[in-house]
């Protein structure tokens, strides 16, 4: 009986689904980086739409912009490791984690939740000698991402939010330019997960949990405290929270991983990360060091009370080389983004 048992139970194994392979931490610290995205096995399926068990998904308050595309976000620790808590900076994270971050975008960008084309993927990984940044490419059919060390031009062709077609020449980094935005003082760096960023609920498995707590619970994270006493990025689109918590959020986001004393702005002196309390290094009747044409022949960084005027809002409206902020990362003016910095310095107290 025990034996006929085993039978059936061999002959039913048969038909099961075979398990995932686990990711493959020899090859995400393997000195040359895999050819494809799939060879780490970070997903379970060749379209990378179902991560691996190992992989938490997270996501930032107040994310850089990207030409309006959507983005997915993992971070992959080692079996028995952990991060480390810090209240200010990204954690301290352990040899092996590897931040996972997807650009897509919908057909039409009034409808995010639909089925997504996936244009790039790209991994932080934190290696014995530091951090490596690598970014694989996907094919037209979405069955295979391609390591790009030199960037690519890929033209996306969507649906705008006012219902409008838009062609976007969407630019994947090359490498010199992902260590431009992830320099902390001359060494690669993650900029995105802070405890700041995380302090906000995301759902997993259908239940809404603060992030930080979720890491705190499930072993990613040591030393977080609860996450009413952790500092928070406000959310730059919910109108809900101040303006100029909301202003300070988007320009932290989109400019304060180069503007800030160890990025690869310090030398203009404007500093515009959320840590910096000095108005006159946050750009306030600043005269810039040296803009150049970039200034568009105005005086100061932030004209308080006058967004027209201000040398910031000037260069988040260009799409110009040699004059556009952020320089990287977009091709288009966020409008969105653009009202609302215009808002912030129109409420500014003019100081005249």
């Amino acid at each position: 009986m025990r034996r006929l048992a085993a039978v059936l139970a061999a002959l039913l194994s048969l038909g099961a689904a075979p398990k995932p392979a686990p990711v493959s931490l020899d090859e995400l610290l393997a000195e040359t980086p895999a050819p494809t995205l799939d060879a780490y096995g970070l997903f379970t399926d060749a379209g990378a739409r179902t991560p691996n068990a190992g992989l938490t998904p997270y996501a930032l308050n107040t994310p850089l912009f990207t030409d309006y595309a959507e983005k997915s976000r993992f971070v992959f620790l080692p079996p028995g490791t952990r991060a480390t808590y810090t209240p200010t900076g990204a954690f301290a994270f352990p040899v092996g984690a590897t931040l996972v971050k997807t650009f897509a975008y919908p057909a039409d960008l009034r409808r995010p939740k639909a089925p997504l084309r996936f244009i790039e993927t790209r991994l932080l990984i934190h290696k014995p000698q530091g951090w490596v940044a690598l970014t694989y490419v996907w094919n037209t059919e979405q069955t295979k991402a391609v390591l790009k060390r030199a960037g690519a031009r890929v033209p996306v062709a969507v649906i705008d939010r006012r219902g409008q077609p838009l062609t976007i020449d969407y630019a994947v980094p090359n490498t010199n330019q992902c260590k431009e935005c992830h320099s902390l003082s001359g060494e690669l760096a993650p900029i995105g997960p802070k405890a700041r960023n995380l302090n906000g609920d995301l759902a997993y498995g259908g239940k809404r949990e603060n992030q930080l707590a979720h890491w705190t619970r499930t072993g990613l994270l040591v030393g977080a405290p609860a996450p009413r006493a952790a500092p928070r990025t406000a959310v730059w689109n919910d109108a809900r929270e101040p303006l100029a918590d909301r202003a300070r959020a988007y320009l932290d986001g989109n400019c304060g991983h180069c503007h800030n004393p160890q990025g690869m702005a310090s030398n203009s002196g404007l500093f515009l990360h959320l840590e910096e309390t000095d108005p006159a290094n946050q750009g306030i009747r600043r005269r810039p060091v040296a803009a150049g044409r970039g200034s568009g022949g105005l005086e100061f960084d932030i004209d308080p009370g006058s967004p027209e005027t201000s040398i910031l809002l000037h260069r988040m409206n260009s799409v110009e080389p040699g004059v556009m902020m952020p320089e990287l990362s977009r091709t288009l003016v966020d409008e969105e983004g653009v009202a609302l910095i215009a808002n912030y310095l129109r409420s500014l107290p003019a100081t005249r």
